[in-house]
């Protein structure tokens, strides 16, 4: 079939709301940016465990210590069926972790932020997860089968990381001056790189209008963004939390609270390995990579002979 006939066929299927599948014809464009996307999800899925595994031990009580484990565990399944998405688009998993070790390979801005205190942890949960639910509940619609369906499954877990989150918030909040004041603390440092990691404005992003136009994503930046602050200032309210913005106020004419204008000059040097965190988090997952060589090895001969078994 010709080129030409194919791409509108396709393009025809996506504005039809058709799921596109991996036996399927797609444009090699269509296909690099769903890799380059999914990868990066991939890769933030695990480097975000690090920030969250320092605490485990540290967490105040058994029930805390539990169910941060649980959720970093469920972190690390997010991982992997974000590269087995990656997969069924014919690359192979190996080689984006390669990417993502030497540094190649980008991750979500946000998790290059340090976690100094147990409400830190919190506020992850509730603003970090809170916004990955917002970025991920559209992704779960997509154009890509296998995309879609790996974020359908992964928005079920993450609803549960931001209840876990907001209620450590909402717990320090009432309790004494010193709790209130590290829970006030973790709000002001990481709300304005919160908002930051949905992205740069629209109209300086080089991949969302291509994105939005295959349906990869149905939403742009700046949307799902002002999606994320409206949802967030009711629940900081309910618990006498203050955000750290003098600008937020509900603009009775358009329905949404506005606020300030961000510093992309941050985010911008943050991504590009500048950021508090960016050495450390790399540092860690090669360690980690290279700590975890002897099962891989020992994977693939038990593999191997078991091939060679079933073969005799």
């Amino acid at each position: 079939m010709d080129e030409v006939l194919r791409l509108k066929e396709f393009e025809e299927r996506i504005e039809s709301g058709q799921v596109i599948e991996p036996k399927q014809w797609m444009p090699d464009r269509y296909r690099k940016q769903l890799i380059r996307m999914i990868s990066q999800h991939a890769h933030s899925e695990i480097v975000g465990m690090l920030p969250e595994g320092n605490w485990i031990t540290r967490a105040p009580s058994l029930r805390r210590k539990m169910a941060l484990l649980a959720k970093v565990q469920d972190e690390a399944g997010h991982g992997l069926y974000l590269y087995s998405a990656a997969e069924t688009l014919g690359v192979e998993r190996h080689h984006l972790i390669d990417q993502l070790l030497c540094g190649t390979a980008k991750y979500s801005s946000i998790f290059n932020y340090p976690a100094l205190s147990w409400a830190d942890i919190g506020v992850i949960g509730w603003f970090v997860d809170g916004a990955a639910i917002v970025n991920q509940t559209m992704l779960a619609k997509c154009s890509y089968g296998p995309y879609a369906r790996a974020n359908l499954r992964i928005c079920k877990e993450e609803s549960f990381h931001k209840k876990q989150g907001y209620e450590i918030i909402a717990t320090l909040a009432e309790g004494t001056p010193k709790q209130k004041e590290m829970a006030q603390d973790a709000v002001n440092r990481w709300w304005f790189p919160t908002l930051m990691m949905f992205g740069p404005p629209d109209s300086d992003s080089p991949n969302s209008a291509e994105l939005m136009k295959w349906r990869i994503k149905l939403k742009g930046n700046d949307e799902l963004r002002q999606r994320f602050i409206d949802l967030t200032v009711p629940q900081a309210k309910a618990i006498n939390i203050k955000l750290p913005d003098p600008q937020i106020v509900f603009n009775e004419q358009t329905g949404h609270w506005d606020y300030s204008p961000l510093n992309w000059q941050e985010f911008y040097e943050v991504i590009s390995g500048k950021g508090p965190c960016n050495k450390e988090r790399l540092k860690a997952r090669k360690q980690a990579h290279e700590n975890g060589r002897w099962v891989r090895l020992a994977s693939e001969a038990y593999a191997s002979k078991k091939q060679i078994d079933n073969l005799a």
